[in-house]
């Protein structure tokens, strides 16, 4: 009796279907939710970039400079439309005479010829008139002035949609940047500059 309850058992199909969908929909849906916060993911950084885009035109004309505030809050709002009011968000300006410039480091003396700037004994010229060396010659916090190049970088830090991200190991927040470079229009003559060399014992002169 037992070993053909255990046959008919066997050839039984009813259920299987059940069974199976039970094995393949987290899988499926674990899919379905990666591909959705990867393309949404997209979405907001197309979103940003476009936004950040109009910015730095809108930055780049005269008096541009004096409206960062109201510039980038116009960008958070776009950008708030499609991420959510949780996003965070952070800006840097930067500017630079020309394109050649832009995030390049301050000319200096190899002296020695090791191919990088050692402060306690070598010149270098300070492009951005702070004072000391910088990696990048650009001045930051500053729109530049009329035919200057302006780079324009902000950055967003936004909570993912699913909790997809703790069962694989990623961040429970993703963080997106866009940035645009522009060259600020000629409302009138660009300013001229004249770097001072420093030298470690003499100061900048």
């Amino acid at each position: 009796m037992t070993h053909r309850f255990f046959a008919t058992l066997r050839q039984d199909g009813r259920g299987a279907t059940l069974v199976e969908f039970a094995l393949v929909a987290p899988v499926m849906l674990l899919m379905l939710m990666g591909f959705m916060e990867v393309t949404y993911q997209a979405y907001v950084q197309s979103v940003l970039t476009g936004a950040i885009r109009k910015a730095g035109r809108d930055a780049g004309i005269q008096g541009g400079q004096l409206n960062w505030s109201t510039i980038d809050q116009a960008v958070m709002n776009q950008v708030h439309t499609v991420s959510g009011n949780a996003a965070i968000f952070s800006s840097v300006h930067q500017s630079y005479s020309s394109f050649s410039k832009v995030k390049v480091p301050e000319p200096y003396t190899d002296s020695n010829g090791n191919g990088k700037y050692d402060i306690a004994s070598e010149c270098f010229t300070d492009t951005n008139g702070n004072g000391v060396w910088d990696a990048d010659q650009g001045v930051t916090g500053s729109q530049g002035n009329a035919s200057d190049v302006a780079v324009y970088t902000l950055t967003i830090q936004y909570p993912r949609l699913f909790p997809l991200s703790r069962w694989i190991g990623w961040s429970s927040t993703a963080t997106l940047a866009g940035t645009t470079i522009m060259k600020n229009q000629p409302y009138a003559t660009q300013a001229a500059t004249s770097p001072k060399q420093c030298c470690p014992g003499t100061g900048c002169q």
